[in-house]
């Protein structure tokens, strides 16, 4: 596996690899990696003649400065879950490399930016959009591989990259799960004992969503049912619970055939989201 660190070389071997016709699939991560992860770089082999992941922690996405020195960093273990996969290159570019200058593009989302973690998060998506377009520009993929578990930053992505131009085939992948049912996610390895099975409550809240649905249920009933569930639990600091349109992302009506239902909670004071198809 070849470690890149420069935008430079990222950039020169992207350009070279993509001059002989070699397709580049890419993964774009803030470390920590998982199965989860690891998952969508065998997506993306299967697709692609080379693979890149990125690991990098892109300040910008951040709301607190707490929140992101307190972000995992693991690199020797990224790196041999990356060899394990037979990765072709890793990019690990410090910030200087990823942003050479001070400058903040804004983006307009057209409203996909506007709920849940948008109200929660501002200028969040606004820093992922930055970021991830400037690693196209240095990776230049055929495709990009994304989890469903950011469902918002999925949707935003897709968009986004429709609308800045890029000819870049956006590859959605299913939320990988713990037996119990919890998603995957870098931030679990820095829940106790107790808040792993505590956290595990958002997943069982999901499904009780969906089974009260599939029950005939109205979305206001539904939503209380599962609100009044996780306030139960007092371990649990419930930040939103969201019924949406899964292409729109507004809040949708009973008459809606498709339904996402979205929660972000805080479990050990560690912010966790989940998202389920309830209907």
């Amino acid at each position: 596996m070849k470690i890149i660190t420069t935008a430079s070389e990222m950039m020169e071997f992207a350009t070279a690899q993509r001059a002989t016709g070699v397709t580049i699939g890419f993964v774009p991560t803030m470390g920590a990696l998982h199965e989860g992860h690891a998952s969508l770089i065998r997506a993306a082999k299967q697709d692609n003649g080379i693979v890149v992941v990125s690991v990098f922690v892109n300040p910008t996405q951040f709301n607190q400065d707490t929140d992101l020195e307190k972000y995992p960093r693991t690199f020797d273990s990224d790196k041999s879950l990356l060899e394990r996969e037979s990765v072709d290159v890793m990019f690990f570019p410090n910030v200087s490399e990823v942003y050479p200058d001070s400058k903040t593009p804004s983006y307009e989302m057209d409203g996909l930016d506007k709920g849940m973690e948008g109200a929660n998060r501002p200028g969040h998506f606004n820093g992922v959009v930055q970021v991830v377009s400037r690693l196209f520009d240095l990776t230049k993929p055929s495709k990009a591989y994304f989890g469903e578990k950011d469902f918002q930053q999925l949707a935003i992505i897709k968009h986004m990259t429709h609308k800045l131009g890029y000819s870049i085939n956006i590859i959605g992948c299913p939320t990988l799960r713990e037996d119990d049912g919890l998603a995957l996610s870098s931030r679990n390895i820095r829940l106790t004992t107790q808040g792993r099975i505590t956290a595990n409550q958002i997943s069982t809240a999901l499904v009780l969503a969906k089974t009260h649905l599939s029950q005939g249920k109205t979305l206001a009933d539904t939503n209380k049912k599962v609100n009044d569930r996780l306030c139960a639990f007092t371990d649990i600091k419930l930040e939103y619970l969201e019924l949406v349109n899964p292409t729109t992302l507004k809040p949708t009506s009973d008459e809606d055939p498709a339904i996402q239902a979205c929660i972000a909670a805080w479990v050990d004071g560690v912010r966790l989201i989940d998202n389920m198809r309830v209907k």
